[in-house]
């Protein structure tokens, strides 16, 4: 089994952005014996980080863009799990893409899909994979998590940032894949503490059938005040936010 990390993130919506992956598989390397003959094989993990960035872009498009890439660096027929902590990317590739695809990749307003350029790329890799969806919270200690909003943010920014590619006993991160605070923990850390303070963990809102979550009320706001149509509502956690999402739907 594959692991992918992936992040991505933007300076703005749109605005300068960029995306962060991790791919951790094992590469088999032969150990030739005296004859030229290979004796034995060993494996170690092999680490490859990618990132890249787009100007302007959104964050949800540098989520897609990390899941892409992450998995354009595995074999064709194999397994991967991915772990990122973007709703709208596990959503949309476990739920809203079969509407999607019915409906030739317009919403329910007979729109095209929003960022249906990287939606068919993204179905496209997963087609000979199978691949496994996995929620991490955002900034909760998962070091694969963590590396990736620092390269995402790195080129997002138009940093410097050296990307590692080699085994995993060189890499300055050996307990990569130490993933103690799965999804389930996650999730009721943040409805636990958002619940006891009432306050927003996101908002989100629904214009034109697009939805966008965000992380200030101001910022939703700004895009509902005067839109005809525009629908919005407050999260206290994880959970919420998808389950209003799935609410506001977009299929």
């Amino acid at each position: 089994m594959i692991t992918i990390f992936t992040d991505g993130s933007s300076r703005g919506n749109p605005g300068p952005g960029g995306w962060g992956s991790v791919v951790v598989q094992n590469e088999n390397s032969k150990v030739k014996s005296e004859g030229g003959t290979a004796a034995h094989k060993k494996s170690e993990p092999y680490i490859t980080e990618l990132g890249g960035s787009e100007n302007p872009t959104t964050n949800n498009r540098m989520e897609l863009m990390a899941a892409i890439q992450g998995l354009s660096h595995t074999p064709q027929n194999s397994e991967a799990s991915v772990f990122t902590d973007s709703s709208y990317v596990i959503n949309g590739i476990t739920k809203w893409i079969h509407g999607w695809k019915r409906n030739d990749w317009k919403t329910k307003t007979k729109n095209d899909v929003l960022n249906k350029d990287l939606w068919t790329k993204l179905a496209d890799a997963i087609e000979s994979r199978t691949v496994v969806w996995k929620y991490v919270g955002g900034h909760v200690g998962i070091l694969g998590n963590e590396r990736c909003d620092h390269i995402a943010t790195a080129f997002a920014d138009g940093m410097e940032i050296k990307l590692y590619s080699g085994p995993l006993s060189g890499y300055d991160l050996p307990n990569i894949m130490d993933i103690s605070h799965d999804s389930e923990k996650a999730a009721a850390k943040k409805s636990s503490s958002s619940h006891s303070k009432a306050k927003a963990y996101s908002y989100i809102s629904s214009v034109g059938g697009v939805i966008e979550v965000h992380h200030s009320w101001a910022e939703c706001e700004k895009r509902v005040k005067g839109a005809k149509g525009a629908r919005y509502k407050k999260a206290l956690n994880i959970e919420d936010q998808v389950r209003i999402i799935d609410e506001f739907g977009t299929v």
